[in-house]
């Protein structure tokens, strides 16, 4: 009588099937669900872009329109707070500062000092308090856009605070329009649109009609964007370098270059990837990282103080978590740590989470490889040398091409909400983030 099949072999000793290869464990990745979803974000984040090109006959005169209305409305609302607070009787800002004329009201807080930098240059020595902590200083405000300040307003006779207004308009722009044509290149026309409407409406939009490098850096930003979709590598670098010196925030280009790059190499063998393009990709990605991380040895040159803009950045974190030496990745905790304890931890990891989840989201991959690396790279650099406070909400425009996302416009309602939200959030900003607050 013949065993049980079960009983025919041992159960620690599985049999062999001669001439079938062992599994091996990438291959069992590959099958596993995560495997599967990782091949799915791939497929989307890889695919051929749904934009529209090239631009239909009337589509800058669409935008410009736009733009000027957007525009009018930053103005519209400054003007109107301006006058409540001088028949109120208000300051400026938390310390009640005299309250002088309009111009000086659009060029107070950073655009001041970008004033003065446009008339000084820079201090020689930093100011220090007693305990050896240095205090904020123009050394945190890189030199571009003072620079053109200066020269411009030689050039034309006009004071430098018309000249500043004048020149971030016109960079809010060039931003604005190459936010439309980067998103009508890797998304649908519809999304495209009502992301740049969104974003000429923002909470924070007031800043392009004040004297900020905002609208500047992301001229340069979008437009270095672009022109990695395009693939024309080698024409960032001179961008990129322009842009480490308008405002903090190119590391988060260059290392968005990285990942494009390694994606680019390991997939070669379906997307050809020439000498010409990784040679120039390669060379823009590692000039951009050394130009962004120069500012600091500049200042420590020219100052004698080692380290001398990372402390003068640090100088503005002395009333909120104290004079603790940096450390990358922890401002955050340290900040909620301070202020909420454990909650406070808890509630970081949380927004990591959600911003990781929203990177990992469907229609936030399908804007493309370009937009995807960029915005996943900005919240990182974000993430790892910032402070969360107020300045965070304007911190964060920079990364409106993830506004493409069809999830923002995907019915009237859904537009109509947002819009009216952006026009009531505006009104609160320059409350609290101008005229009452710190910025």
């Amino acid at each position: 009588m013949s065993a049980p099949p079960s009983e025919l072999v041992t159960p620690t000793q599985p049999s062999t099937v001669i001439g079938r290869p062992p599994v091996r464990p990438l291959d069992r990745l590959r099958g596993s669900r995560v495997g599967r979803a990782l091949r799915q974000y791939g497929s989307d984040v890889l695919r051929a872009p749904e934009g529209v090109v090239p631009l239909e006959r009337g589509a800058f005169t669409r935008v410009l329109l736009l733009w000027a209305i957007a525009r009018a409305v930053n103005f519209g609302f400054l003007w109107g707070f301006y006058s409540i607070a001088k028949a109120a009787r208000w300051g400026f800002g938390p310390d009640s500062e005299r309250l002088g004329t309009f111009f000086d009201y659009l060029t107070g807080w950073d655009a001041d000092r970008y004033g003065q930098i446009a008339a000084q240059g820079y201090p020689m020595s930093l100011p220090m308090n007693v305990s050896g902590d240095i205090l904020p200083n123009n050394w945190a405000f890189l030199p571009v856009f003072p620079t053109l300040v200066r020269v411009l307003s030689g050039a034309t006779g006009l004071g430098w605070q018309p000249v500043a207004i004048l020149l971030s308009m016109g960079a809010s722009l060039a931003a604005t329009w190459l936010l439309f044509v980067l998103l009508r290149t890797v998304t649908t026309p519809q999304s495209a649109w009502w992301a740049v409407v969104f974003f000429s409406f923002a909470p924070m939009s007031f800043l392009f009609v004040i004297g900020y490098s905002e609208g500047m850096f992301m001229a340069l930003m979008f437009g270095a964007m672009l022109l990695a979709i395009k693939r024309r590598y080698l024409w960032i670098l001179p961008i990129g370098l322009v842009t480490a010196y308008t405002r903090p925030g190119v590391l988060a280009l260059g290392l968005a270059l990285g990942i494009v790059f390694l994606v680019r190499f390991f997939r070669r063998r379906v997307d050809p990837f020439p000498v010409r393009e990784w040679a120039s990709l390669m060379a823009s990605g590692l000039v951009i990282a050394a130009a962004g991380l120069s500012w600091n040895h500049i200042a420590q040159h020219i100052t004698g103080t080692h380290n001398a803009y990372i402390r003068t950045e640090l100088g503005w974190w002395l009333d909120y978590v104290g004079n603790d030496e940096f450390t990358p990745f922890t401002p955050w905790f340290r900040q909620a740590g301070t202020h909420l304890g454990v909650v406070g931890i808890v509630l970081v990891i949380a927004l990591i989470v959600a911003f990781l989840a929203l990177i990992w989201s469907r229609p936030v991959r399908r804007l493309g490889l370009m937009v995807v690396a960029y915005g996943f790279s900005y919240g990182v650099y974000i993430l790892a040398v910032f402070l969360p406070q107020q300045s965070t909400f304007r911190l964060l425009m920079p990364m409106a091409p993830l506004m493409g996302d069809a999830r923002w416009s995907s019915t009237p309602r859904r537009r109509t909400a947002i819009l009216v939200g952006c026009l009531v959030l505006q009104v609160v900003a320059i409350l609290l983030l101008w005229t009452r607050g710190n910025p």
